[in-house]
């Protein structure tokens, strides 16, 4: 079955924690993604993230496979900003293989910023956002008009 956008919009933090643990990897995208964050409702964290999401206005991310690199789309005219390494590695939250997406050497804005994607739904990846070691919000890629 498909998961669509609405589907992963509306459905809890478990929900979208057991999704992410089931998914396959999927392959590293190329290409332009559209990005929606979700914030995992009812947390301390909630208001701080959602305030810096809208502020930025993050639009999603353009990946560049071949160079094992991606560019994050932020402001109102998604500048390409935000360098990160693309790579396969053990997830930091179930030790499975995932897509990780490192700013650890390429952002010193986002220096501490580690993302893991799995693809849930042809073209639609799931994705969770660490700070440091923290575990913040997760965030959907849509490709190709997924």
């Amino acid at each position: 079955m498909a998961v669509t956008l609405g589907d992963l919009t509306t459905m809890s933090l478990t929900e979208l924690d057991d999704l992410f643990r089931q998914s396959p990897l999927g392959e590293i995208p190329d290409g332009d993604a559209q990005g929606t964050a979700i914030v995992a409702p009812g947390t301390e964290l909630e208001g701080p993230i959602l305030w810096f999401a809208r502020w930025l206005a993050w639009r999603g991310k353009v990946f560049d496979r071949p160079r094992a690199t991606l560019l994050n789309k932020v402001g109102p005219f998604g500048f390409h900003l935000i360098r990160a390494r693309v790579y396969i590695a053990p997830s930091w939250f179930d030790g499975k293989p995932t897509i990780v997406l490192d700013y650890s050497k390429t952002s010193f804005v986002a220096g501490k910023v580690r993302d893991e994607i799995r693809e849930v739904s042809p073209g639609t990846y799931l994705g969770i956002v660490f700070y440091g070691a923290q575990k913040t919000i997760n965030f959907v890629l849509q490709f190709g008009g997924a």
